[in-house]
């Protein structure tokens, strides 16, 4: 079991420490329901140093990003962001990943923390462009911090104007005191906010001043389970549970970042997939009765015949009703339509809405 640079001190908080994709991490402090409702209202900070993140450098970087990604990192100019995915050549995801642009020679990118052997494996084995690749992940910290009050909370911190950077850039600037340090306006919550990149050598000082600048606001350290009722109040796909290297991107719906106007892993498979068209759909759904659903749970029709399996599933600290993702046959998959969850061999009534479902 790795730990982050601050497991001591998530520990010392009072933190529940539990296995994650290999590593000791905190899944709540003082709740998650309590955690979620600060994000969603004020602000509050999530260790994710676990995430791996790689530099890819050199004068064929991009064309190596081009060949592994599906999206068009051509399109990325300096302090961008954008969201892809790996493509694997049997139709699945090796992951889903970030890619920021430094510049025309050198990007970063960011990876799951499951995946980073993977995907390093993985983006190697197409590195016949002579691309300098370093992996930075056990050198790196990350903090979220996330919440309609983040701006404000951050500010007097850094000389980066946050309240102008637009979502999905980023800038490199004095942060706490600490120079070079990587803000990005990302997040996984859908309550805004910015993501910090620091060396794990500054990450107590930087932690430490971002919870004296936020004080006033309420900050808040905020767990792993309250990370997963946001992202899934988003509709936002988390690997492992919603896509893996079995399920296919555009079933998945991220045919919105599948550029077909380059060449890269299995695109044309891929895009003879989307001229056929997907037997199944990841649709967003409801409880309409009482019930939470689960991951691997059977979908069923009002017959009660399979027709598709949920991904992930909650109850809505924000809607106080139970939501889920799942894939289901595409005849069910329209907005409106109602399915029934297979809970403890009853049928639970839900219906399909597209996410998010918290606006």
């Amino acid at each position: 079991m790795k730990n982050t640079a601050l497991t001591d001190l998530h520990t010392s908080l009072g933190a529940k420490m539990v296995p994650f994709a290999g590593f000791n991490m905190p899944v709540q402090y003082s709740g998650i329901n309590d955690e979620h409702e600060t994000v969603r209202t004020g602000v509050g900070v999530f260790d994710v140093s676990h995430m791996g993140e790689f530099i890819l450098k050199g004068e064929k970087a991009l064309d190596l990003i081009q060949k592994v990604s599906s999206n068009d990192a051509s399109k990325l100019y300096d302090g961008k962001v954008q969201y892809g995915y790996l493509p694997n050549e049997e139709g699945g995801i090796v992951d889903d990943f970030l890619t920021y642009k430094i510049d025309d020679h050198t990007y970063l990118l960011v990876v799951n923390a499951s995946n980073i052997e993977k995907d390093w494996n993985w983006i190697s084995k197409y590195n016949t462009y002579g691309v300098d690749m370093k992996n930075i992940s056990d050198k790196t910290s990350l903090f979220a911090i996330q919440g309609p009050k983040a701006t404000e909370a951050l500010q007097s911190l850094t000389d980066i104007e946050l309240a102008s950077m637009e979502y999905y850039t980023f800038a490199k600037g004095q942060f706490a005191g600490v120079d070079n340090v990587l803000v990005s306006a990302t997040g996984y919550t859908g309550a805004g906010g910015f993501e910090v990149y620091v060396a794990n050598e500054d990450a107590k000082k930087v932690w430490d001043a971002i919870f004296a600048a936020g004080a006033p606001y309420g900050i808040k350290p905020i767990g792993l389970g309250a990370r997963d009722t946001l992202r899934l109040e988003m509709g936002f796909c988390l690997y492992g549970n919603d896509i893996d290297d079995t399920t296919s991107p555009l079933a998945a719906g991220l045919g919105w970042v599948t550029k077909f106007t380059k060449d890269f892993v299995n695109s044309e498979n891929l895009k003879a997939e989307k001229e056929k068209g997907v037997s199944q759909k990841l649709v967003g759904f409801e409880m309409i009765d009482r019930g939470i659903p689960r991951h691997d749970y059977e979908i069923v029709d009002a017959e009660g015949n399979k027709i598709g399996r949920v991904t992930s599933g909650t109850q809505s600290p924000t809607l106080k009703r139970s939501i889920g993702l799942g894939y289901v046959d595409t005849a069910f998959a329209k907005e409106g339509t109602e399915i029934y969850i297979s809970i403890r061999n009853q049928a639970v009534k839900a219906v399909v809405k597209k996410p998010p479902f918290v606006k």
